[in-house]
């Protein structure tokens, strides 16, 4: 079985040891390269792993032969050494190719003065080529033909295959060895913090805006890979002499395009200039993004925004074991439509996508298995973010997730009905049968700044009231009476303030209590907020239901999969609380905990 997070330098290593033109000893220490010499290196440097891989593409996937390729050949005295030289000949007199290789993840300074180191030792040796490997970002130059200072119109797409002609695209859609690589996880982060440092340019933009433009070009790579016809170049990559004016113009004809079906997702025009888009389009064009498992994409995806946003738009993001917690403990079904009021980047949305989308790829064929969550994503899965920003990342998981982001909409959940259906029909009053959020604490809505608070109970006659409290009238209005269930994130105050008596009282008049798990006091302290928390699970009562004494589920996590710093803790006690509701759920009457 393929290893879904095998990198594609590891997967190249691996032929290369099949193919018997490179091999390891022991401990994989030290490898040596079986080419014209055999030449033993090193293998603890993240460069040599980089080196290694493209050596095994040179013999394997462009037909050079090993007998002609020599490594560490200095230029000068005292001057570094290329890492890699092909040669026209068998005595190794005439260099066709100097090839310097980097580690991925380096800057775009980093990855111009490689491109400068490899242009000094092809000039000097008088190669025809030079190409430039750092991780997945690869580019390639025709030295010999052009002014020793050239650096634009001199890229080629690619290095020909064995002294053949230079390609005008590298990457072809449907052409098995120009097609584009499936990348691990790591690798994707990789080529998405590459891309992400590109446009941000070390701070001329404010992070929030690199993150929009970064998001607008990704959008165009996924769109590319989905609507380039079989047999024709993909549009977002480089070809042979193109410029960054030509480059820009076709990318952003993507998005154009794009955005006149899909008017939602980016309002605005991309604002970078070319050779920007050129620098990202260089980052991105070997990746098959789309053809990248779900659970890869979507978890490299959600590590690059949670680390990019920490710190700075922490309340945006739910830690993904509470996440995945509640969406166990609610199981949503495919026919069922779910709301996040607070759906920041879509955590909660997406998380109840996986569950519906592992229930078909169990139960089901493959083919009926993608209609079945792909309906659900599509119908069933609904938004609101208060923050425009923030809604378009949502808007841009969801489209990595293979869609849903028409039914995520930004405004003001607390806002009247009567106003958010004007956006989008579909957020009606009674509507949904399931809500999973994590509403934003402690903000006053002040009567002088917002004039729907006298449309709340729990806002009647207030001047301000609290975010959260407001929030749980309004999820309870937006569910279904009687079968609508909700599980929410509340502030530990709403459930033990003697003040607070009145919320407690109106919870209990419209819900039963299906269950409440109190969380340790740090769940959210790596992403800047403190309140001391419980996930509170409820279900809408009827009309007229009433409700005598009845048994609700208690339970209490003290590990919950992270420590207080943020990094992994082995032990997670929701697994246990989980099959422990399930028990209680069989007859709570009866139920004696553990």
């Amino acid at each position: 079985m393929e290893n879904k997070n095998q990198s594609i330098f590891e997967a190249s290593i691996n032929r290369g040891i099949e193919a018997g033109i490179v091999s390891f000893n022991d401990d994989k220490t030290k490898i040596t390269y079986h080419a014209s010499r055999d030449f033993i290196t090193s293998f603890k440097n993240p460069e040599e792993k980089v080196r290694a891989s493209y050596f095994c593409e040179l013999v394997l996937d462009y037909d050079y032969p090993k007998e002609r390729i020599d490594f560490e050949i200095g230029t000068k005295p005292d001057l570094d050494r290329a890492d890699i030289v092909v040669y026209e000949d068998d005595e190794l007199k005439q260099p066709y190719i100097i090839v310097e290789t980097k580690k991925d993840g380096i800057t775009d300074s980093e990855y111009k003065t490689a491109i400068d180191q490899a242009f000094r030792y092809a000039n000097y040796l008088r190669a025809k080529l030079a190409s430039v490997v750092a991780g997945t970002t690869k580019t390639a130059f025709d030295v010999s033909g052009f002014k020793p200072s050239e650096r634009a119109k001199n890229v080629i797409s690619d290095i020909p295959k064995k002294y053949g002609k230079t390609p005008k695209y590298r990457f072809i859609k449907g052409e098995t060895d120009k097609e584009l690589k499936i990348v691990s996880r790591d690798e994707l982060i990789k080529a998405l913090e590459k891309a992400h440092d590109s446009v941000w340019q070390g701070g001329k933009l404010a992070p929030t805006t690199a993150f929009d433009e970064v998001s607008k070009l990704l959008f165009c790579k996924l769109k590319d890979e989905k609507i380039t016809p079989k047999g024709d170049p993909y549009l977002f990559q480089i070809g042979t002499h193109e410029l960054p004016d030509e480059v820009y113009k076709r990318v952003n004809d993507i998005y154009l395009k794009a955005k006149k079906e899909d008017a939602e997702v980016f309002k605005e025009d991309i604002k970078l200039e070319p050779k920007i888009v050129y620098n990202v389009v260089e980052h991105l064009q070997a990746l098959a993004i789309n053809k990248i498992d779900l659970d890869t994409k979507g978890i490299a995806f959600e590590i690059f925004m949670t680390d990019f946003f920490k710190g700075k738009m922490g309340q945006f993001f739910t830690p993904r074991p509470i996440i995945q917690f509640c969406v166990k403990m609610t199981n949503p079904e495919r026919g069922e439509l779910v709301l996040d009021p607070a759906c920041g980047s879509g955590g909660f949305l997406l998380n109840a996508l996986d569950a519906v989308r592992n229930y078909a790829e169990t139960n089901y064929d493959e083919q009926e298995a993608r209609d079945h969550w792909h309906s659900f994503a599509k119908d069933n899965l609904y938004g609101i973010e208060i923050n425009d920003q923030i809604a378009r990342v949502c808007k841009m998981n969801m489209i990595i997730h293979d869609d849903g982001h028409t039914n995520v909409i930004s405004t003001d959940a607390l806002e009247n009905f009567d106003e958010i259906e004007k956006l989008h029909p579909k957020f009606e009053k009674n509507h949904f049968d399931l809500i999973l959020t994590n509403p934003p604490f402690g903000a006053m809505i002040k009567r002088t700044e917002k004039d729907y608070l006298d449309k709340y109970k729990l806002g009647e006659d207030k001047q301000n009231q609290k975010t959260e409290i407001l929030f749980i009238e309004r999820c309870i209005n937006f569910v279904k009476p009687k079968t609508g269930r909700i599980a929410i994130v509340l502030p530990d105050g709403i459930l033990t303030n003697s003040s607070l008596q009145n919320i407690r009282d109106f919870i209990m008049e419209h819900c039963q209590i299906m269950g409440v798990i109190s969380l340790p006091s740090f769940s959210f302290a790596h992403f800047g907020a403190g309140v001391k928390s419980s996930l509170v699970f409820l279900r809408r009562r009827g009309e007229n239901e009433k409700l005598t004494d009845y048994p609700i589920f208690m339970g209490i996590a003290e590990h919950i999969g992270y420590d207080a710093t943020g990094k992994d803790d082995p032990r997670n006690d929701f697994g246990e609380i989980y099959e422990e509701y399930k028990k209680f759920l069989k007859n709570p009457q009866n139920y004696a905990g553990c």
